[in-house]
């Protein structure tokens, strides 16, 4: 097999190697894979939600809110401002799209917009909100009661824990590279490149959970829920790693390939690869024009095969489970197994640990496999308590008012 069928730093490399079609793209393959697993995460979330909302696991949601009143100045000037942000830099784009798909990562970073672009259509939202509110405006407010299920809220869950989670991967990569950031904090800060997972995981499933408790909505049926989305998001995310060659790949493998394996899936070259480490291939004219000088074990590759198989775990025994909460310990407890796995190939950053060199994900994966092992001990020593604590209890508020969907509030 061709070793560089696996490798394109971008869609546009894609494309232009399988189909021989010259589009230029600025959506680098890592991106585009972290979007797909963000989707199929959601709407994987979605589903289980409606399963245990159907199973009369969870139960409608309610809040308190007034309904007929006109636009006020802060929907109005927020309505403005966050247009006013978007198309500042879109319609720079579109305008200038040669430059921005060169270097879509230093034009995005850049102070340079389209101020007139961004007023304007900021005015045309300020107008809409106006007009949209005007239209339901009714002759005095009144209060209601708004009904949603835990469904329509996965979405924004998925939002607050993703925006929060890719924080968080920032944090925890430019802790475990200190020496990278203190050379050039500015850079390493609003790089596109370098995410860890599990300071993704902590951060972004402790917004997650605020999110929940604000929100009323059930932890341990989210937890148990989330368990097969994480899996098969951090999959996704790796096949990423692996087709653009980010640099999340194993220590050089020099060792005979056994004969049932592909070459590629055993030592690995990563050619044309998005961070440009190696040696320059001969004859290349792009941007991506490196190539690793001995084979290295393709380690996203093993992750994502790895997870996969988690992720079907997973999916097998939510309907067999029926101790809430014991799902996301056997995830949390398969993870850091399959970390701690991973690590003894791949590369990273090593610290000493009472004499002892580890690396930031083993000690975390350490901590997330002792979590798991204890969360499933006590979900099945308190199974009963847990039932008790997680069943279902319609909780609508002690007003007198109209009950109204709300998906439909403004119909």
């Amino acid at each position: 097999m061709n070793l560089t069928i696996l490798s394109y730093a971008t869609l546009s490399d894609f494309l232009s190697d399988i189909f021989g079609v010259n589009i230029s793209l600025p959506i680098q393959t890592y991106g585009f894979f972290v979007a797909v697993a963000f989707i199929t995460a959601s709407f994987i979330m979605k589903l289980e939600y409606q399963r245990k909302e159907r199973e009369g696991l969870m139960c409608p949601l309610y809040k308190v809110g007034t309904i007929g009143q006109k636009a006020s100045a802060k929907e109005l000037i927020t309505s403005f401002f966050i247009t006013f942000i978007i198309c500042y830099k879109v319609v720079d784009v579109i305008f200038h799209y040669s430059e921005f798909s060169a270097n879509a990562q230093d034009f995005l970073m850049s102070p340079r917009g389209s101020w007139g672009g961004g007023i304007i259509c900021g005015l045309i939202a300020a107008g809409y909100t106006w007009y949209d509110k005007d239209k339901h405006k009714l002759p005095k407010p009144k209060t209601v009661i708004f009904k949603q299920m835990p469904h329509q809220l996965a979405g924004n869950l998925l939002v607050v824990a993703g925006i929060f989670g890719i924080l968080g991967a920032k944090l925890f990569h430019n802790l475990e590279n200190l020496d990278k950031f203190i050379a050039d904090p500015i850079g390493e800060l609003f790089s596109f490149s370098g995410l860890t997972f599990f300071g993704g995981l902590i951060v972004g499933g402790t917004a997650g959970a605020l999110y929940l408790k604000k929100n009323n909505i059930s932890s341990f049926h989210t937890l148990d829920c989330a368990s097969p989305c994480i899996a098969l998001g951090y999959a996704l995310g790796r096949v990423g790693c692996q087709v653009s060659g980010d640099g999340c790949w194993g220590i050089v493998n020099n060792n005979p390939c056994p004969s049932w394996l592909p070459e590629w899936a055993w030592s690995y070259k990563f050619p044309h690869n998005v961070v440009n480490s190696g040696i320059p291939i001969e004859d290349c004219g792009g941007s991506h024009c490196h190539i690793l000088s001995e084979g290295v074990y393709p380690t996203s590759l093993y992750e994502s095969l790895m997870m996969l198989l988690i992720f079907g775990l997973l999916m097998l025994l939510r309907k067999k489970i029926n101790f809430p909460g014991m799902l996301f310990g056997i995830y949390l407890t398969l993870q850091g197994v399959e970390r701690l796995l991973i690590e003894s190939i791949r590369v990273n950053n090593k610290f000493n640990l009472l004499g002892i060199e580890v690396t930031q994900a083993q000690i975390i994966a350490t901590c997330l496999m002792l979590s798991g092992l204890t969360i499933i001990f006590l979900t099945w020593k308190y199974r009963e308590r847990i039932k008790e604590i997680t069943r279902p209890v319609e909780q609508i508020p002690d007003i007198k008012a109209e009950i109204i969907e709300e998906n439909n509030k403004n119909r």
